[in-house]
């Protein structure tokens, strides 16, 4: 059975391009909540399915490595282009064999050199590695105080160019629910209605569904059964009207016509409000300006930049969703969406601990250099006290309990 790929193994089977990490790095932009199909299989190692290929994705500080895995729908296609079968082998005379072999070694190393180019355009065209993530990291660090505070940690945080149709119905699976557990009911998903690709370490990958799939009248109960719940009947709605109304290129015609009226489209859909419906905006149709607001946003608005258009709001109306998505593309200009998703990255739970770096705990360090002197002094004190031959001043536990209640008071 085949294994999950590991640089360390050798790079034989790896192909390359030069990428720094300060442009992108994977355990960020890959876990931070874009899509839901990629999994650290091995420490620094991404494998997920991307353009209905399987890929395991990792990288050193100035090179981005990547390993494409077979899947047999491609080894059928390409033996049945050969157009040689073994029967045919048999009736040749070795002579003539080894004629043929040799001029099939050229047609197919050509084939292999424009399946690694198509690979690569692949790969690029996700990350979208043509913008220059440094410079918008110093226009928006150059406007933004808070972001610039942030940004050198949190560097690298690129917006994937994803496929709308797995973009779309990935998060109209987000409703009421966090990563962990749409990385569950989206593999689910595909488990159930897309097209194998290949299994490694025990581990079956399949394509993301089909428009079609998605739309037939036994999803509901499937997925339902699934533990999808509500969410099922949204999904296989949204792909029955997309069909029925729209046609199988109408979500990638989206990408072509402006964003307002991309949202607007998209909210008609069964389960896709504003914050789904910017999220497929950014994501997957080249909306650089949309801002997907929800609660965990808000708060950051209202926390990091004092804004204070919310006062008094329980919840994210459709007015506030516009007046804070209008606050920030303020702010940051026309690539808000991007400089979005840093903030939102950083303050996820799983990363919290990258702010325990030296910089950014500059002010305690200092604090506790000036008390180190007092420090010593205390731990001195107590050793001598355990010895016996120096006591504690009983008058230090009745003075502390005298400022208590005279601040109290």
């Amino acid at each position: 059975m085949a294994k999950h790929a590991v640089l360390s193994a050798g790079t034989k089977l790896w192909r390359s391009m030069a990428c720094a990490k300060s442009e992108l790095r994977l355990d960020l932009t890959l876990a931070c909540g874009q899509s839901f199909r990629w999994r650290e299989t091995a420490e620094g190692h991404w494998t997920g399915v991307m353009g209905g290929r399987v890929w395991t994705l990792t990288q050193t500080d100035d090179t981005l490595w990547y390993h494409v895995y077979k899947n047999q729908r491609e080894e059928d296609d390409r033996k049945r282009r050969t157009g040689i079968s073994l029967q045919e082998e048999d009736r040749t005379t070795k002579r003539l064999k080894g004629v043929v072999k040799k001029e099939e070694a050229e047609p197919l190393a050509v084939s292999s050199v424009q399946n690694h180019n198509v690979e690569e355009e692949l790969l690029r065209g996700y990350f979208q590695l043509d913008v220059r993530l440094g410079d918008l990291y110093r226009e928006w660090g150059a406007a933004d105080s808070h972001f610039k505070y942030i940004a050198d940690i949190f560097t690298g945080v690129r917006m994937l160019r994803q496929d709308p149709t797995e973009c779309l119905f990935s998060f109209i699976c987000t409703s009421n629910n966090h990563i962990s557990r749409i990385q569950g009911m989206v593999e689910r998903l595909c488990q159930a209605l897309g097209a194998p690709l290949c299994q490694l370490d025990q581990t079956s990958y399949h394509d993301f569904p089909s428009l079609s799939a998605l739309a037939d009248s036994s999803v509901e109960a499937c997925l339902r059964d699934l533990g999808f719940g509500y969410r099922a009947r949204f999904l296989q709605q949204s792909a029955k009207q997309i069909l029925d109304n729209h046609g199988l290129q109408w979500l990638e015609g989206l990408r072509r016509v402006p964003y307002l009226e991309a949202r607007h489209a998209l909210r008609t859909l069964p389960g896709v409000g504003n914050k789904v419906a910017d999220c497929v905006c950014l994501m997957s149709l080249d909306k650089l300006e949309a801002v997907p607001v929800d609660t965990h946003v808000w708060q950051i608005a209202k926390r990091d930049y004092n804004y204070a258009g919310s006062s008094g709001q329980k919840s994210i109306t459709d007015r506030l969703h516009t007046d804070i998505g209008d606050f920030f593309r303020k702010l940051w200009g026309p690539y808000a969406g991007w400089a979005q998703s840093v903030l939102f990255c950083a303050d996820l739970k799983k990363f919290q601990s990258l702010k325990e770096k030296p910089q950014m705990k500059q002010p305690k360090k200092e604090e506790e250099e000036e008390g180190e002197t007092i420090s010593v002094c205390k731990k001195s004190k107590i050793k001598r006290e355990s010895n016996g031959t120096v006591k504690k001043p009983a008058s230090h536990k009745k003075g502390k309990m005298s400022v208590k209640k005279e601040m109290v008071e």
